[in-house]
């Protein structure tokens, strides 16, 4: 790969900030509301969220300060 191969853009960086906002407006919008079970249930969503906190690496009891 040549220098100049390196600073072609592609995907987003080649799309203009405009059409960037535009998609990333739609995140989320692809699933109807009664379907987002998050949404729903917020007490499940913030066990889940506790779950995943205390499974990332680096958070554990024996991390070391």
């Amino acid at each position: 790969m040549g220098a100049d191969e390196s600073s072609t853009k592609r995907g987003f960086a080649s799309m203009s900030e405009e059409r960037r906002r535009e998609i990333a407006s739609k995140g989320g919008k692809s699933v109807p509301a009664e379907k987002r079970y998050f949404a729903q249930n917020t007490a499940s969503a913030s066990e889940a969220g506790r779950k995943g906190g205390q499974n990332s690496p680096g958070r554990g009891k024996d991390r070391q300060e």
